[in-house]
């Protein structure tokens, strides 16, 4: 008798042990009702099950918006260059240097800021560089000479590179069958930041200087940062951290404002040791796709840019159809205190920069059906190879109309090109190392940005089709480099580690 009330008292503690041991286990993997049924799902799984919802279009405005932020700081180089090229008396190279410094403080803070995303969390990194970009744009209006100018704007590309680790944190809850139509869309919010800035060229500039548009430039990101509270986290970075508790919270709340509801059991999903390593981006399942996709970012960054500077210089200089620039395309008046080098965008330049914005949407549905047809990879190949067609179509003389069409087109493929790389990048690598390989693949980009002035401003002077050759040649490599990614990610859930 005695020891049998003694196997059962064993027994009871046992069971109690077991309990207080199991208890913490449960409440970390989100136990719920669920939770008995041994069931377990994964973050993957369960973006998948809540779908599309309120959730979503929150998510799509408010990091869509982190677009016109990032547009308006790249786009405000090609409206305050004649400005500042008139007051400070600059050679070509002295205004060319301003968008390279810009890129410079991109490319060396992208991969820090994909690294310290990856390690501590997209969130954080975001919002600094809302934050960041936010002050030095508007320490540079303030700039007393071009010196300072120069360092600032470096300082506000620094913070931009902070902003643009949203478009991983958007991917990471969309779920896969809409990514191939969200994301495109989200040219929009790009278009309208360049519109934005060239509206407030053309409004504020003449009247009260390139100093205050500037100034009226930095509201919008002073407004998301106030907004930005509204998103969460990622899901997808906390399981990779090891928080699983903090990626349910999220996962029920977006499950809460879709109507949705969460898969049935725990969500079970082990952490990554190894997060924010280069060693993942270099791997033997990686290598290829790494070198291919930095060189076609490269060359993405190298083309949007040459085309946006490159319709800027030939309007300011008045180079349409000529054939040998001389001086007159290069000082437009003279001052007692020695020659300008600049010619201010009259009314018809600004209308014609914000008609080739438009192309930038205009081709948005062409764009979605390339991706759900063609998938990524032969639709990088199609934009690259037509991209290069169109910069060699800029050196025929034609009148302004056709240009603009031409421009316009031409805006349209680089723009789509941008958006189908950015989707590729962030469906192609595993979140231990998503937000480093956007990073790097940025940094790359950066450096594209940093040419492409030198070319398509210093250069345009001397020979038109000599400045606009070398867009069109990095794109054919470019289409037959991206022919040769051995990954399609088409349809593919994104990876949590590799």
């Amino acid at each position: 008798m005695a020891d049998g009330m003694k196997t059962e008292l064993v027994s009871a503690i046992h069971l109690q042990e077991v309990e207080l041991q199991d208890g913490p286990a449960d409440k970390e993997q989100g136990s719920s009702s669920n939770n008995n049924t041994g069931e377990t799902f994964t973050v993957e799984e369960a973006v998948e099950k809540i779908g599309f919802g309120r959730f979503h279009v929150l998510l799509f405005v408010i990091m869509g918006s982190a677009n016109i932020v990032e547009a308006m700081e790249i786009m405000l180089l090609a409206v305050v260059s004649p400005e500042i090229r008139c007051e400070w008396r600059l050679d070509d190279w002295q205004v060319a240097l301003v968008s390279t410094m810009v890129f410079l403080g991109f490319m060396v803070c992208g991969v820090l800021g994909g690294y310290i995303a990856d390690r501590y969390g997209r969130w954080k990194v975001v919002f600094a560089g809302f934050v960041w970009s936010a002050y030095f744009s508007l320490l540079t209006s303030f700039a007393p000479s071009y010196g300072w100018f120069i360092f600032l704007r470096s300082m506000v590309g620094c913070g931009v590179a902070g902003v643009s680790q949203g478009f991983v944190l958007k991917t990471e809850f969309i779920p896969a069958k809409y990514r191939a139509y969200l994301l495109p869309l989200a040219t929009i919010f790009w278009m309208t930041g360049s519109m934005l800035i060239i509206i407030l060229g053309m409004l504020v500039v003449p009247p009260l200087g390139w100093r205050w548009m500037i100034r009226l430039s930095v509201t919008p990101s002073i407004i998301l940062i106030f907004l930005f509270k509204f998103i969460p986290e990622s899901a997808r970075y906390n399981v990779s951290a090891g928080n699983i508790q903090a990626a349910v919270e999220t996962l029920q709340k977006i499950a809460k404002m879709n109507g949705a509801s969460l898969p049935e059991g725990r969500l079970v999903e082990p952490p990554v040791s190894e997060r924010g390593s280069w060693r993942i981006l270099l791997g033997s399942s990686f290598r290829r796709t790494s070198l291919l996709l930095w060189y076609s970012w490269f060359v993405a960054s190298f083309a949007y840019y040459g085309s946006v500077l490159s319709s800027s210089e030939l309007l300011e200089k008045n180079l349409l159809c000529v054939m040998d620039a001389g001086r007159e395309h290069q000082v437009k008046h003279r001052h007692e205190d020695g020659l300008c080098y600049c010619i201010p965008f009259a009314l018809s330049d600004y209308q014609t920069l914000l008609i080739s914005c438009l192309g930038e949407v205009a081709l948005v549905p062409v764009n979605i059906c390339l991706l759900n047809v063609l998938g990524r990879k032969m639709s990088l190949t199609v934009l690259q190879l037509v991209a290069a067609i169109l910069f060699m179509l800029l050196n025929i003389c034609t009148t302004m109309f056709g240009f603009t069409v031409l421009l316009f087109l031409l805006r349209s493929l680089v723009s789509m090109n941008f958006n189908v790389v950015y989707i590729y990048t962030a469906e192609v690598y595993p979140t231990a190392a998503r937000s480093l390989g956007m990073g790097f693949c940025t940094s790359f980009s950066r450096i594209g940005g940093m040419i492409a002035p030198f070319i398509a401003q210093v250069l345009m002077s001397q020979s038109v089709i000599s400045a606009l050759s070398p867009f069109a040649v990095a794109c054919v490599v470019c289409a037959l480099g991206n022919f040769l990614l051995p990954i399609e990610t088409k349809g593919r859930a994104l990876l949590q580690n590799s």
